[in-house]
């Protein structure tokens, strides 16, 4: 399963962790794969459940 990147980003945002939020930006592809970045996921606190894309209608 792959999330859009720009989602990640605004919760970090929202957290107030700009750096991270930037650097986010700048190393991750648009679309992440939730297998191979989990580490990462987990790193920021991320659950990936809450990130996942809304079904398209």
């Amino acid at each position: 399963m792959r999330i859009a990147r720009h989602r990640i980003v605004s919760v970090l945002r929202d957290r107030g962790q700009q750096v991270r939020a930037d650097w986010v930006e700048r190393e991750l592809p648009e679309r992440v794969d939730l297998q191979e970045h989990v580490g990462l996921l987990a790193t920021l606190r991320l659950d990936p459940a809450d990130l996942a894309d809304a079904p398209s209608p």
